[in-house]
């Protein structure tokens, strides 16, 4: 899972793609794939923890791009209206993984 740059703890999805929401054409964004990792590793987050700021390009492409699916896939995800996103980012991308291992495992 995603770590700050800088401190080091683990870092929440969901708050990260919170952050991005603010965007003035948000939406748009997150319709594209390459538009939305293009915005992503350009984008200035937060650090909840640390306060220190970092982009985007610093955390895992391969869980970003996790991320944009399991937003994609799941309708009503993000509440337009408030700005806020709805699922449970970070326990759907760990379950998607452990998916993934078991799929190898059982191909092997």
């Amino acid at each position: 899972m995603a770590k700050c740059p800088l401190c080091g703890k683990p870092l929440d999805w969901a708050e990260l793609i919170g952050q991005m929401l603010v965007l003035e054409n948000a939406e748009e964004i997150f319709r594209e794939r390459e538009r939305f990792m293009e915005t992503f590793e350009g984008f200035v987050f937060k650090c909840p923890h640390c306060g220190e700021e970092f982009y985007g390009k610093n955390l895992p492409r391969k869980e970003a791009e996790k991320v944009f699916e399991l937003l994609r896939e799941f309708k009503g995800s993000i509440d337009w209206e408030s700005r806020k996103v709805r699922l449970r980012l970070n326990s759907l991308l760990a379950l998607d993984t452990m998916l993934e291992n078991w799929d190898k495992k059982v191909k092997g």
